[in-house]
């Protein structure tokens, strides 16, 4: 277990924002299923993808866990029954438009997808104004046990709503590929995941006391990383690193590296987003999930 400096200013902050000066408040509402804010702009408006919602059920559900009650956005095709369940976990940024629209596409594609709010507990991120505030005030304070918990009420719930135990899948983004990686570690029952840019390493603390490159030996789910080259926040050598610790452990883990992409190349509502790497990464989740039966 690796415990790792952290600096005064960290190019991970950097590598979450837009190439624009903007605040949290401009950024995006963290309700369920809110607009993104206009301050990620420029962004070309022909790149932001709009999932509509026909022949779908969509929307905010309410998840009971240990921890005390959570929402989440839901999509699964109307009337489906015994579905392929998609857990998905969001950036720092919560349950927004972006993350709900990902559950609507995975819906149309015939998946129950579900996205929890995991940071409810912790504080509501529209009342700070900078990223720095999110991380240390909120994100940092979400225990991994807790998240570990948030995500089997929020499976255990899809199961009791249409979705099959025996066909699950998680993928996440940013904060969220991290969380990927560790909830596939705890959870065997998991046929499959991806982890999209999330950290690898970072510093060991109380409430992250482990980090994907620390469980990497024991992972026996598969799990698909899809990074960036050019991401400021996550250095190849962390990448790296990681590839070769999956080699040794001999799963089927695997790291695909685009090597012009920055930070957060899926995300259609930002300026970092890379269509054709977004494209690339979005065929490969659904063919690794497909390979691994659900």
């Amino acid at each position: 277990m690796k415990t790792i400096a952290t600096p005064d200013h960290d190019l991970h902050f950097d590598s979450l924002a837009p190439a624009v000066p903007f605040s949290r408040r401009d950024f995006v509402a963290t309700v369920v299923g809110a607009g993104f804010a206009l301050a990620v702009q420029p962004v070309a408006a022909q790149q932001v993808i709009t999932t509509d919602s026909a022949g779908l059920l969509a929307g905010e559900v309410r998840v009971a866990s240990e921890n005390g009650e959570l929402a989440a956005y839901r999509s699964m095709p109307a009337g489906g029954k015994s579905l392929p369940v998609v857990l998905v976990i969001s950036e720092i940024f919560g349950v927004h438009e972006h993350i709900a629209d990902l559950t609507r596409r995975l819906a149309k594609l015939g998946y129950l997808a579900i996205a929890p709010e995991l940071f409810t507990r912790q504080g509501d991120p529209r009342k700070l104004t900078n990223i720095q505030q999110i991380i240390s005030e909120i994100v940092s304070k979400v225990p991994d046990a807790q998240v570990a918990a948030d995500l089997d009420a929020t499976l255990a719930w899809a199961v009791a709503n249409g979705g099959d135990a025996s066909r699950v899948a998680v993928t996440g983004f940013c904060w969220g590929g991290r969380q990927t990686w560790m909830y596939c570690a705890r959870n065997p029952k998991v046929k499959a995941g991806t982890a999209w840019y999330g950290r690898i390493e970072d510093t060991v603390t109380p409430n992250q006391p482990r980090h994907p490159i620390d469980i990497a030996a024991e992972l026996k789910v598969p799990v698909l990383g899809l990074y960036g080259g050019k991401d400021q926040g996550i250095p190849l050598d962390n990448v790296e690193e990681m590839k070769q610790a999956l080699a040794n452990a001999g799963g089927k883990s695997q790291i695909h590296v685009y090597p012009d992409a920055p930070h957060a190349f899926h995300a259609d509502y930002r300026p970092s987003y890379r269509k054709a790497e977004a494209e690339d990464g979005w065929r490969r989740m659904l063919d690794w999930f497909r390979a691994n039966g659900v």
